[in-house]
């Protein structure tokens, strides 16, 4: 049964920035004074995150954090924040690269931004047909190493974790590029994902997961992309009672910690972690697919929410229409990367 996990003070409420750069400059002090006693000590992992606790990503945290307490006889005590609460899209890596938190699971989307541009390989639409044309990616050769050039960036690249596909919400249907002329799309920033939403006519805005909301309800924003336990966990279906089932990009996550932190662990406490974390990212990974497909029926049920499917003429339209973005994504990586992948899930470059 999983830990409860436990929340800060004023967990209630969005930390203020003054508190937050306060935390970061106390751990930044806290790495530079060394912490050599620790081995021995209890330990302690602050795993932040910025989406709710019944998605695959939440449940994997609490599964980790269940078993580091099992298997450390309750050494090793994993806090988890979750919906943003501790550290936001904005600013969860500068939070990890200061200590202030151990680990996070970005989506893959914030690596190319953050200096490692082979990961806005993911961002690519309609790159994959399925989650096992995915894992055949993440769990294999390539995964390994664009985990490795994370190193590039002062991160360890632990593993993935999937969520699912993208799926596109409005207050209309969006089958054909047609219909996304004009329209403000929220999404992550990436510049593949806002090169793929210009292609398709729309404009893209950059914002913050925890910010989708409100954007939306105050006409910030049309548009969203997301996959659909994100969706249902939102909230948003007041908000966008139209659902079209693109399935144009993955959304992913890779979990990783700071060199510093990684090596201050000991032998044993660093197998223990990445034989915890390996099992937690399986039952995150088990749980993707099912939740999608609970996500799907529940829609389908939901008052005032319209579904919609894409015919095979719709798809090939939309496919045609940001076929351009894959182009430019081959030149500015490099082909050798995609060719990579192509090879990997068995599609012709």
């Amino acid at each position: 049964m999983p830990v409860p996990h436990r929340m800060p003070p004023n967990a209630s409420a969005p930390a203020g920035r003054v508190r937050r750069r306060a935390v970061l400059v106390g751990g930044a002090l806290a790495a530079a004074c060394g912490v050599a006693t620790a081995r021995q000590a209890p330990l302690l992992l602050r795993f932040s995150h910025v989406v709710a606790p019944d998605t695959p990503k939440g449940q994997m945290a609490l599964r980790l954090q269940a078993l580091l307490h099992e298997r450390s006889g309750g050494r090793i005590r994993v806090e988890i924040y979750p919906d943003s609460q501790l550290w936001g899209d904005d600013d969860e890596m500068e939070a990890l690269r200061l200590g202030a938190v151990e680990m996070l699971a970005p989506s893959l989307s914030k690596f190319g931004m953050a200096g490692v541009p082979e990961f806005e390989v993911f961002d690519l639409p309609f790159l994959f047909r399925d989650l096992a044309q995915v894992r055949r990616v993440t769990q294999g050769r390539v995964g390994r190493e664009l985990l490795e050039r994370l190193g590039r960036q002062q991160m360890v690249g632990l593993g993935f974790l999937d969520n699912g596909f993208k799926q596109m919400s409005a207050h209309r249907p969006l089958r054909r590029p047609a219909d996304f002329a004009g329209l403000r799309v929220r999404v992550q920033a990436s510049q593949v994902l806002g090169a793929q939403m210009r292609a398709l006519g729309a404009r893209p805005v950059v914002l913050p997961f925890g910010e989708t909301q409100r954007a939306l309800a105050t006409g910030v924003v049309d548009a969203a992309e997301n996959p659909l336990s994100n969706y249902l966990t939102q909230q948003l279906a007041p908000l966008q009672p139209h659902v079209t089932l693109t399935q144009h990009g993955y959304l992913g996550y890779a979990v990783v910690t700071h060199p510093r932190w990684w090596k201050h662990l000991g032998r044993a406490d660093r197998a223990l972690v990445r034989q915890a974390l390996d099992e937690a990212l399986q039952h995150g990974n088990r749980l993707a697919a099912g939740l999608d497909q609970a996500a799907l029926a529940t829609l389908r049920t939901q008052p005032g929410v319209q579904v919609h499917m894409l015919g095979t003429t719709d798809r090939d339209a939309l496919r045609q229409a940001v076929q351009p973005v894959v182009e430019q994504f081959r030149r500015s990586v490099g082909p050798g990367l995609l060719d990579a992948v192509h090879g990997v899930i068995g599609d012709a470059a």
